[in-house]
């Protein structure tokens, strides 16, 4: 790698001696002390761009030398190394700042891909999120995500990432992802609530083939297909529990055995993960596993939701109505004051999904350049009498329940809509003019649905 330098730090010759001499094969120059005092003298007068440090050491622990490199290099990625079976110690570790831990014995070549990935973190400049990322705002809420974003994307400790649906937790998992390290490698987002039980243990470590009835080759597991980079398991609260047991020995052991393997596949990633249930509550009521709770929620990051940052929801609404032009190929609309008011004013529910539904929506119904209040449709009363689709003929409660048996309020709005057009055009004779005539909307309108939704034959 060249020019680099790594302090270690252990009290057995022997463990020093091994580190060393696998550093300086990959070209890594090191400096061995074996107690802590030492390690702060080296600190002080020699620049390194990596420490590894066993966590029990004769004048003090591996933590405390964690927390005096937070305060006074903040810059500078530490690994502990712990004795086999301590995740704990590492979990806490990693709470206090260290980069990663290697557990004893030292399996070297898990030793060189955590030197190679801690260095290049040390060596990332401050990167601001890309001019293109999807987190948008200038609110104090959505400034310090950000900032936390930022702090976090050197890390390899494993996120919780909590927040209301629709606030954007995938967008700052692929932030996280992108500003770190492991930005050149794999970013695989799972929903763990769309995976049937029956294949998840396949899904998630792969299998070999014969090993079930269907299984007609060898398939590679989510692990293995986000190998070096960073797997973002979505909606983690809906795994049943005999998965999280295998889950956490995967994430524990940084080793899978695919469904019909003899043998263990070691694996480097990043766990990220989201829901939006209270894990806590999950867990005290028993349907999520305490000891995957505490493994997953090293560190918790709030997503806040929009509410909270109403001051956003002008650039967030601009943002929204220059992406669907240009996807459309036509001139941005424009929101008149009230119409905007209107949505500052609004609690949203369903988070930036929700502004983006309502925009959408918007968008295709407007036959304008401006976007009035009336073409919002919000559900409160603001539309304008007579409207078309301003009263539901079914009790909101019924739309709940029915809406209960979807994965999303999206796949549930989806399904109405396909009916609703698939109904409209029915009854047109499949003339397109004449449905959009029907349903009071324009024929671009019509046209731009039934693209998104799958339906348009041309």
């Amino acid at each position: 790698m060249g020019n680099q330098r790594v302090l270690i730090i252990d009290d057995e010759p022997d463990i020093r001696e091994l580190l060393s001499i696998t550093l300086n094969r990959m070209g890594i120059v090191s400096d061995t002390v074996a107690n802590l005092g030492d390690a702060k003298l080296q600190l002080k007068t020699q620049n390194y761009d990596l420490c590894l440090t066993d966590m029990r050491l004769p004048d003090g622990n591996g933590l405390e030398l964690v927390e005096y490199i937070q305060h006074n290099k903040p810059r500078l990625p530490v690994a502990v190394i712990t004795a086999h079976g301590s995740i704990d110690t590492a979990i806490d570790a990693m709470k206090a700042g260290a980069f990663d831990f290697l557990s004893k014995p030292v399996d070297l070549s898990v030793l060189r891909q955590l030197v190679t990935t801690a260095i290049q973190s040390g060596q990332l400049p401050p990167m601001p999120l890309p001019s293109d990322c999807p987190i948008i705002g200038q609110s104090k809420a959505i400034q310090e995500l950000i900032a936390s974003i930022q702090k976090l994307a050197r890390s390899q400790a494993p996120i919780y990432i909590s927040g209301e649906s629709g606030v954007g937790k995938e967008l700052v998992a692929r932030s996280i992802h992108k500003l770190g390290p492991r930005a050149e490698a794999p970013f695989v987002a799972v929903n763990c609530g769309a995976i049937p039980k029956e294949l998840m243990e396949s899904e998630f470590f792969g299998h070999k083939k014969g090993s079930f009835t269907g299984a007609h080759q060898d398939k590679a597991g989510l692990f293995q297909t986000a190998q070096g980079g960073t797997l973002f398991l979505d909606e983690v609260a809906d795994l049943p529990l005999d998965m999280q047991v295998k889950l956490l020995r995967a994430i524990q052991e940084k080793a899978v055995r695919p469904v019909g393997g003899q043998n263990e596949i070691k694996t480097d990633v990043r766990i990220l993960c989201a829901t939006h249930k209270a894990l806590e509550t999950e867990v005290r009521d028993g349907r999520f596993r305490q000891d995957l709770f505490y493994r997953l929620n090293v560190i918790q990051l709030r997503v806040p939701p929009l509410r909270e940052r109403r001051e956003d929801i002008a650039m967030l609404a601009r943002h929204i109505l220059e992406k669907l032009a240009k996807e459309a190929d036509c001139p941005t609309p424009r929101l008149n004051q009230p119409a905007m008011n209107r949505l500052c004013e609004y609690d949203f529910p369903g988070n930036v999904r929700e502004l983006e539904n309502i925009l959408e929506r918007a968008f295709t119904l407007c036959d304008s350049q401006t976007i009035n209040l009336e073409d919002l449709h919000l559900p409160d009363g603001t539309n304008a009498p007579g409207d078309t689709y301003s009263a539901s003929t079914e009790p909101a409660q019924s739309h709940v329940a029915r809406c209960a048996d979807y994965p999303s309020l999206d796949h549930y709005l989806q399904d109405i809509e396909k009916d609703v057009l698939c109904h409209a055009l029915e009854r047109a004779k499949w003339n397109k003019t004449q449905a959009a005539k029907q349903l009071g909307i324009s024929f671009r309108s019509l046209r731009y649905r039934l693209q998104k939704l799958g339906l348009d034959d041309d």
